[in-house]
């Protein structure tokens, strides 16, 4: 579950940290997420990592990059949740899956919600912030998770009841800001 809540946060920093952990030996990864290990798949992922660290710097380009990978990020970390079970039975792998997209979605759903609202500020210091946090975080519990497993699992079950809780929040402020906007907005002339 944690690979699968990472990669909601960032994906390819998550899935180049496992493969360079395992590629090194540190690490001997769970079912089929041993394959991340292939050269091409740490290259790919280092290279669409590049392209995400300078794409989240920028306001417009980063809402975009979180819209249009809310339908990578989501499945990608059901995947890794399905690999990691690839050898246990049909109904663990399925259950895996679920599970892993749904905490992939809590984990995309509050960094695009967070970052929509930095992208809508003004200043670019806050973006700039909060793109290199998630960065740190995502790399950094991904070195956790291989390591320590259940204090990933006890970070992972922390934050999908805080986003729970949060969600409903989350809405309502993203309805009352964009709801203002359109009062604020000039009606259209009649003729």
């Amino acid at each position: 579950m944690g690979s699968a809540w990472l990669s909601g946060i960032n994906l390819y920093a998550t899935v180049a940290t496992l493969g360079l952990l395992q590629r090194f030996h540190l690490v001997h990864l769970p079912g089929d997420l041993g394959y991340l290990s292939t050269l091409w798949v740490i290259a790919l992922a280092c290279s669409l990592y590049a392209i995400e660290f300078i794409a989240d710097k920028i306001p417009a380009v980063d809402s975009v990059w979180d819209a249009v990978h809310t339908f990578i990020r989501i499945p990608a970390g059901a995947v890794l949740a399905a690999s990691a079970f690839a050898h246990a039975e049909p109904s663990t792998r399925i259950a895996a899956l679920l599970l892993g997209g749904g905490v992939a979605l809590s984990s995309h759903g509050t960094k695009a919600a967070a970052r929509l609202t930095a992208n809508l500020s003004p200043e670019p210091f806050s973006n700039i912030a909060l793109s290199l946090i998630e960065d740190v975080i995502a790399i950094g519990s991904t070195i956790l998770m291989v390591f320590h497993p259940v204090v990933i699992l006890v970070v992972v079950i922390v934050f999908v009841a805080l986003a729970a809780w949060m969600t409903p929040k989350i809405i309502r402020a993203l309805r009352r800001m964009f709801g203002r906007r359109e009062t604020i907005s000039p009606a259209p002339l009649s003729t």
